[in-house]
């Protein structure tokens, strides 16, 4: 399982295809409270005063401390959802595990 990164020039729909296909959970990317335009690119989506940059991503962090990462740099409110999209994965859990939620 390859890591990848969370960049700004990455469209949603781009990083959402990543995080399925490397880790088999589902990546919810909010704007406000609706969801994030798939062909926005997140940064488009950051807030103002925010500096984005480059967010590795690898199987063996927790759901909850990738969740606070990429709202501390971009500003930009993600979940992770179990791989049938049917509920959102326990912070406590790594990305990988939260790829094999039922």
């Amino acid at each position: 399982m390859a890591d990848i990164s969370f960049t700004g020039n990455k469209k949603v729909k781009s990083i959402q295809k990543e995080f399925k296909e490397a880790y088999g959970a589902t990546l919810r990317v909010y704007n406000g409270a609706k969801f994030a335009d798939p062909d926005a690119t997140l940064a488009s989506l950051r807030a103002a005063g925010k500096k984005g940059g480059e967010i590795k991503i690898n199987g063996n962090k927790k759901v909850g401390n990738f969740e606070k990462e990429v709202l501390e740099e971009y500003g930009i409110k993600i979940q992770i959802a179990k791989p049938d999209d049917s509920g959102l994965s326990n912070n406590d859990l790594t990305i990988s595990a939260a790829g094999k939620e039922k």
